[in-house]
Order: C-alpha cells, then structure tokens, then sequence
C-alpha cells in the first residue's frame, strides 16, 4: 500500500499538486487518470522519487519514503518496478539482456540463476523465444512486454506504469492491461498507473484518483464511475456522443431498465 498525504509541489509560482491525499491499495489497479497538465505525470514522478514535494508524505507499506535517506530510498527503489510510455528498452542490447539489466545493476547471482529468472518472466508475459531479438526486431506490443518483464523482474512490491497504451492498437491495448492486472493479483503488487485510455479505465480501474488542475476532485472504481455527479469527470470520460451513449446505456442496463436482447436492439436503432 502506498499513501499519500497532503501533497503539494510547485515549479516557481505555478502550483502544480495542490495538497492531494490518496491511498493506492496493494493487488489492485490504482489509475490516476486526468487531461494535460492535471498533474498525473508530476504526480507519480514524486511518488518514484524523481520530484520532490513541496511539503506533505508519501508513505510505502509504513515507512515514510519522504524522511528516508538516499541509501534507504536506493533500498526501497529495489522493490519499485517502472514501465515507461516509451518502454525505454536499451537499443543495442537484445530483449534478454535488456530484461537482465536491473539484475545486473542490484543482484550478485551469477548468470545462470539470472538467466533462469529472465527466462521465467519472459515466459509470464508470452515471449518465451524472443530472447535474442533486439528491440528494432518487435513490435509495439512485443517491447511493451519486454518493459514489464524488465519492470518485475526483481519481484517488485510496487509497480508503476506511465501511459501503458500509448502508441498501441485498441486489441493489443487491451492485452497489455489483461496482462498488468493479472501480474498486480498473481504476485500482490501494489500497482499505479498513469493513463488517460478510457479503455484502462473500465476494464482495469481498481481504484481511480481523477485530477483536474492539480487537485483531486474525484475518487472510486470502474464501476462507480459510471454513476458519478461530476460534471468535470464525466465531460472528460465521455467526451464523444458514443461515449455518452453508452454511458447512458449502462446505467439502464444497472437500473435494471433493460431486461432483454430486444430491449438493447431497441436502443442501438
């Protein structure tokens, strides 16, 4: 579980995150979820330590990772895994030693025990034979799932994913997030992520922090979300007609107002 509490960060006399609280639960998907410049990106980049906050506290399962010292935070980043927007794979190096890299920078096991560990992860997330393709070789998807192969390959107990769709067809979108909520339940990661995919969104949203402007002004779950009375939150979800169509659509279905196929032929004319 990570915490925050009361955050607030600024860059000169712009006020970015102004004074957020949340708590992102541990086997869930927490998606924080808002337009350009709502402050997600800032957002988790102080979550990983990259901003530091103006003032309040980021607390990992207890420990207060805003009062920790550089060698305790060096430790605690050992139980980070990070998925970029660009999946950031290291282009002269094949996938095998691009997912062996963190084992290299923070284990002393020899190379046949991360070899094993390399080749278990590259089996979870079905590229059990591209060990010897580099990056240029794969597709879109394909280095997407090299990035969270790299990102759990130290066994994480946090994982953070910054826009896990971008640049990603609608299907192989939606096996990216099949595969990160099936990763955050299997091994009881607690699981941030950054994303403005509608799709993410409702099929993934455990746990949602929509942000508008740097401060938060909605909290709940995929299936809340639906039902919510904030006009900022549904103008920016269901931006298109199609969109408001089936919004409308799912809460007669929940109100119970559309009882059979007939009913749903009815409405879809």
């Amino acid at each position: 579980m990570i915490e925050i509490q009361h955050i607030k960060k600024g860059f000169g006399d712009k006020t970015v995150i102004n004074d957020v609280s949340a708590v992102f639960q541990t086997g869930k998907c927490n998606l924080i979820i808002g337009t350009s410049g709502s402050g997600k990106t800032v957002m988790m980049k102080c979550l990983v330590g990259l901003f530091e906050p103006d003032s309040g506290e980021i607390i990992y399962d207890g420990q207060n990772f805003s009062e920790m010292n550089t060698e305790h935070r060096k430790e605690l980043r050992q139980s980070i895994g990070m998925l970029f927007q660009g999946s950031a794979l290291f282009d002269s190096m094949t996938v095998e030693q691009n997912v062996m890299f963190p084992l290299d920078m923070f284990t002393k096991n020899s190379y046949p025990e991360k070899l094993k560990r390399v080749n278990e992860v590259l089996d979870r997330v079905n590229l059990k034979d591209a060990n010897k393709k580099f990056p240029a070789e794969i597709s879109g998807g394909m280095k997407k799932r090299v990035g969270i192969a790299r990102a759990i390959v130290l066994n994480p107990k946090y994982l953070f994913c910054d826009e896990p769709n971008s640049g990603l067809d609608p299907q192989t979108s939606l096996l990216i997030d099949k595969l990160i909520k099936e990763i955050t339940v299997e091994y009881n990661i607690t699981t941030v992520v950054n994303t403005h995919d509608m799709n993410s969104v409702m099929e993934i949203g455990d746990h949602i922090m929509y942000m508008y402007y740097g401060v938060k002004e909605w909290e709940g779950s995929n299936k809340e979300i639906i039902f919510s009375k904030n006009q900022r939150l549904n103008n920016f979800i269901f931006a298109s007609e199609f969109l408001q169509d089936a919004k409308d659509m799912r809460m007669l279905e929940a109100k119970g107002k559309i009882d059979n196929n007939r009913d749903m032929d009815e409405l879809l004319k």
